[in-house]
């Protein structure tokens, strides 16, 4: 799974996604790409089965890039806990994805 080596503070704020992605929206490395057409989440685990999903479709052949990355903790309390004692530990990490944004690119494929 990917996630950061280090980070300065271990838990953040939910906050809001807002607006449209400012960079990321062109391709640079391959022919194809996967854009973003919807605010969201992408955790780690769907970002690693995405990659594997495509992979496993291509057969082996081309190259593919991921151009996200899961820096944001999301936080979660145990099941049946009672409410309050503080913020959850990090569940999972996930990355804030704008509308517009490319996620994935492929190269190296028939099409």
């Amino acid at each position: 799974m990917l996630q950061p080596k280090r980070t300065k503070f271990r838990k953040m704020h939910k906050g809001r996604i807002h607006g449209e992605a400012k960079g990321g929206s062109d391709l640079n490395f391959g022919s194809y790409g996967l854009k973003a057409i919807e605010p969201e989440r992408v955790t780690a685990r769907q970002i690693e089965a995405a990659r594997r999903a495509m992979t496993r479709h291509m057969k082996r052949q081309g190259r593919v890039w991921i151009r996200i990355f899961p820096d944001t903790p999301i936080s979660a309390k145990p099941i049946e806990v009672r409410m309050g004692k503080g913020k959850g530990s990090v569940d999972r990490w996930a990355a804030k994805v704008k509308p517009g944004r490319i996620m994935f690119e492929i190269d190296g494929v028939n099409d």
